[in-house]
């Protein structure tokens, strides 16, 4: 519960901050980030790997990639065939980020709405936008 609404108050924390991500799209590291989440999406059957576990991890831990993407990286590491009632309310607020860049929000709604394995669709999708 503690973590529940930590995780919350760190999100809407970063709303402000949130030009940050804005600013990703200049800043390689969080941009090899966003890409290492989107492939890992792609090719996610179920849950991620114990390697997509330790790279997500490392991604989520790393205080010099913006919020949102470590939001999206702790989501997808704990993914059981579907999102969590958390990591789910942690893609819907950046969704709703103002400065959320359109690939941003569609990779949050991917991984929210993921059931098993990402749809024909979305992996069409996730190869458009991070080749």
């Amino acid at each position: 519960m503690k973590n529940t609404i930590l995780r919350k108050i760190l999100l809407i924390a970063s709303i402000g901050l949130f030009s940050q991500f804005a600013a990703a799209q200049d800043n390689s590291a969080n941009m090899a980030a966003a890409k290492q989440i989107a492939d890992i999406v792609a090719s996610l059957n179920h849950f991620p790997s114990d390697a997509d576990k330790a790279t997500l991890g490392a991604i989520s831990g790393n205080s010099e990639i913006a919020q949102p993407l470590r939001e999206m990286a702790s989501a997808v590491s704990d993914i059981q065939h579907a999102a969590t009632a958390e990591g789910k309310s942690a893609m819907a607020a950046i969704q709703e980020l103002e400065n959320m860049p359109d690939r941003g929000k569609t990779l949050a709604g991917i991984i929210a709405n993921l059931n098993h394995t990402a749809s024909a669709d979305a992996k069409a999708q996730i190869a458009q936008l991070y080749p």
